[in-house]
């Protein structure tokens, strides 16, 4: 549960979520923000649990996080649960943590598209786009939802062209890019209504 390694001079991808389950387009999502923003790493953040989901009939934190790194094994893809030893929830609090004991690393936040329709609900969600630099990952049915939400629209001066993404993780929050790509048709909601979710 520890943080992993981080050096000055690093650029590292934040791409946090149940995971319940893991699937091809969680992947998806952090192989694009690996290659269209030029990253060293990408950490994939296990979280305790979805503020705003129901927990209940989630499975554990260490089933979550192996069933995660099975599904992205490139060895960029660094995927860990330090959050639980935060103590906080939120994704702001990670962000804030991370930025405050890490000096010197670049962090880039990333999110698949779904995610922003959904965005500003997020507790403190204007400190994440405040502290760090945000991709947006293409998903499928999300495109028109994710652009034209509340947080897209509050954070539209700071929209970074997308030919200019490999250089987001140097430029001064607040800047956002969104990263359109081949989109992977799958989703945790719709695997584990098929039966395919996660058990303990």
């Amino acid at each position: 549960m520890r943080i992993p390694p981080a050096y000055p001079g690093m650029t590292i991808g934040l791409f946090g979520g149940s995971f319940n389950p893991p699937h091809r387009g969680h992947a998806h999502v952090a192989e694009i923000a690996l290659e269209r923003l030029g990253l060293d790493r990408v950490w994939v953040m296990v979280t305790p649990g979805n503020p705003l989901k129901e927990r209940q009939g989630l499975p554990s934190l260490d089933r979550r996080i192996a069933a995660t790194r099975a599904t992205m094994p490139d060895p960029r893809i660094v995927v860990t649960g330090f959050e639980a030893a935060l103590g906080s929830a939120y994704s702001w609090a990670t962000v804030r943590h991370l930025t405050r004991t890490r000096p010197g690393v670049r962090f880039v936040w990333v999110m698949g598209a779904d995610n922003l329709g959904t965005f500003h609900r997020w507790q403190n969600w204007r400190r994440i786009v405040d502290a760090v630099p945000i991709a947006i990952v293409d998903r499928p049915g999300s495109t028109l939802a994710a652009l034209s939400s509340r947080a897209a629209a509050t954070m539209v001066r700071h929209r970074v062209p997308e030919a200019e993404a490999s250089a987001l993780a140097g430029r001064a929050p607040p800047a956002w890019v969104f990263l359109h790509a081949p989109r992977v048709p799958l989703s945790s909601t719709g695997l584990r209504a098929a039966g395919r979710g996660l058990a303990d």
